[in-house]
C-alpha cells in the first residue's frame, strides 16, 4: 500500500510509527449498501477511501435518517474511530453508497500514534474541523433554507456526481439524505414535474430543466 498517496502526514511520522500503520492496516472492498460503522456499537478504525463513495448520517429516535456528509476518493473517515475521540457525543453511521475500496487503520493503532505524534494530532484536528464545518453548513440549510431549494440543490449535486441528468434514485433515498419523509419528497417532486423541471418514473428522476432548478436552489 502506498500510504504517502493516501495519508498526507505519512512523511512526518517516524519509522516505527510508519511500521505500526503498515503492519496493521488492511485493504478492504465493500459493496454498495454495506454498513461500515454503527455509532457507538463498534469502533471500526480510521477509514481511508481509495476509490468509491461513503455516506455519514445520523438516525433519529423515530428512525428518520439525514445525511451529514459524503466521502470520496482519498477522503479520510475519522468518525468510524470515534471510540478514541472522547468529545464525540453523537452516533454517526457510515455506509457505502457505491462499491468502495478502503484502507482500514485499527483504532487502537491510530490512538497510540495520536498520543505520540504532534503532526498526527494536528491532522486529526483539521479533519474534525472540516467535518464540523460541513455539519454546521447542513444545519444552516435545514434551519434557513426552504425544502424546495434544498431538494433542487440536491438533485443538481447528484447529477454532477453521477455525470447524468437521469438519476436512478427513489423518493425514499432522497428523503434519507435530506431528513424528510418520503411523502414530502414525492409532493415536491410532483410539483417540480408540473413545472417542467423533472420527469418522474419508477425509481428514476430525470432532470429536464437544470437551469430552472438552479434558480430555485439559489433562491
Amino acid at each position: 500500500m502506498e500510504f504517502e498517496t493516501y495519508f498526507p502526514i505519512w512523511n512526518k511520522l517516524t519509522a516505527i510509527q510508519k511500521q505500526k500503520i503498515s503492519g496493521s492496516a488492511v485493504e478492504r472492498t465493500v459493496k454498495k449498501g454495506t454498513m461500515l460503522h454503527n455509532g457507538s456499537m463498534d469502533c471500526t478504525g480510521l477509514l481511508i477511501v481509495r476509490h468509491g463513495q461513503l455516506r455519514a448520517y445520523i438516525l433519529s429516535d423515530a428512525g428518520r435518517e439525514i445525511s451529514l456528509y459524503r466521502l470520496f476518493d482519498l477522503d479520510i473517515c475519522l468518525f468510524s474511530a470515534s471510540c478514541i475521540l472522547h468529545s464525540i457525543q453523537f452516533e454517526v453511521i457510515i455506509e457505502a453508497e457505491k462499491e468502495t475500496d478502503l484502507i482500514v487503520i485499527p483504532a487502537e493503532v491510530y490512538k497510540g500514534i495520536l498520543e505520540e505524534s504532534a503532526p498526527a494530532a494536528n491532522f486529526t484536528n483539521e479533519i474534525m474541523a472540516s467535518r464540523f464545518s460541513e455539519v454546521m453548513w447542513l444545519l444552516e440549510q435545514i434551519l434557513w433554507k426552504s425544502f424546495d431549494r434544498r431538494l433542487a440543490g440536491f438533485l443538481l449535486e447528484e447529477a454532477a456526481l453521477e455525470g447524468t441528468d437521469s438519476l436512478k434514485i427513489t423518493h425514499e433515498i432522497i428523503g434519507s439524505h435530506l431528513g424528510n419523509p418520503r411523502e414530502v419528497v414525492t409532493r415536491m417532486l410532483r410539483y417540480f414535474q408540473s413545472e417542467g423541471m423533472v420527469r418522474l418514473s419508477r425509481g428514476t428522476v430525470e432532470i429536464t430543466d437544470p437551469e430552472k432548478l438552479r434558480r430555485i436552489s439559489n433562491g
